[in-house]
């Protein structure tokens, strides 16, 4: 999600400044504020948008990096924040935000600028991120900026749901296993989509507890992996839906034993459905999803920097969440 307004110049802010795990608080605070207020100037006003679970803001930050930066405003408070994020030559911003009272004087300009000059210094080929397709000023403002349309990512969840044989699953590894199954993912998501890399992904993770990564083998040898998160994603609510972030498949066939055994973690680990965005290119996984008693919950749309865009995997299928 990315939030931008401008309706007053109020001073400039100070910054960029990386964001560390003890600025989550303030953080969640800006973050609730700008969508809230998105939310109010689209006309729902009666929308509040809660806090996000602090684990999972844990995990923007250290995913980011470097990248995850916040601004100051001239009382030392967070009033703004961009987590810039890549995955090898993957490189996407969200969440980001410019607290209410603060936006006007190109704030949003700034921290967007800033997010594409980090991810250009890294080498990424690829810069996006995504935003609410019903909001247009939101469009217009990225627009501004060099950012394209593309097309929509939906939302689609399934049931949880006990699969014959359990999924083969990361954390169930040893150490020694761990380390030649990373290597294996990163091979295939090499050779899917050369120049990327979701392993880091994968170990925090795993290191964080935030879920697990379902593995498909086919004659012993890795032929996909879905990274998928089962913490809640709002502070303080039960654990509901199991998100797929990241998933890889040698062969598009494979998507439906994919989707067992993503069910089956979630019923193993006690989260009521899965959900997984679907990028817009692929239509035939679409359709299978929904012939599987799939729901469509949410649509966005995904834009990309001109001169820096997305481009389709060489066969297979390779998804890539551009939000947290």
């Amino acid at each position: 999600m990315s939030g931008a307004r401008s309706w007053r110049a109020p001073r400039p802010l100070d910054g960029p400044f990386v964001a560390r795990t003890a600025d989550i608080g303030p953080l969640n605070d800006v973050f609730a504020d700008a969508f809230t207020d998105r939310y109010r100037r689209d006309g729902m006003v009666g929308v509040r948008v809660p806090h996000l679970n602090p684990l999972i803001w844990r995990y923007a930050i250290e995913d980011a990096g470097e990248g995850a930066l916040l601004w100051r405003d001239d009382r030392g408070q967070i009033a703004g924040f961009n987590m810039v994020h890549h995955s090898g030559a993957e490189g996407w911003m969200g969440p980001l935000a410019v607290r209410p009272d603060v936006q006007g004087a190109g704030a949003g300009r700034e921290i967007v600028l800033q997010g594409i000059a980090l991810l250009e210094r890294v080498g990424a080929r690829t810069i996006g991120l995504e935003t609410m397709p019903r909001t247009m000023d939101n469009i217009g403002f990225y627009s501004t900026l060099g950012f394209v349309p593309g097309r929509l990512t939906i939302t689609v969840t399934l049931e949880a749901a006990a699969d014959d044989r359990p999924a083969s699953l990361f954390a169930r590894l040893s150490s020694r296993e761990k380390e030649g199954v990373l290597g294996a993912c990163r091979a295939l998501v090499a050779r899917l989509q050369p120049g990327y890399d979701f392993t880091r992904e994968i170990t925090l993770t795993d290191d964080l507890g935030l879920g697990d990564t379902v593995l498909l083998f086919d004659g012993g040898a890795l032929a996909g992996f879905a990274l998928c998160h089962s913490a809640p994603l709002i502070e303080g609510r039960a654990r509901e839906e199991l998100r797929v972030l990241k998933l890889a498949l040698a062969h598009e066939r494979l998507l439906e034993p994919m989707a067992r055994a993503v069910c089956d973690l979630a019923r193993r680990s006690g989260t009521r459905r899965v959900a997984i965005r679907v990028q817009g290119e692929y239509l035939d996984a679409y359709r299978r999803l929904i012939a599987l008693g799939g729901r469509v919950r949410w649509t966005d749309l995904r834009m990309a920097l001109q001169g820096y865009p997305e481009s389709p995997p060489v066969g297979g299928m390779m998804l890539s969440n551009w939000e947290i």
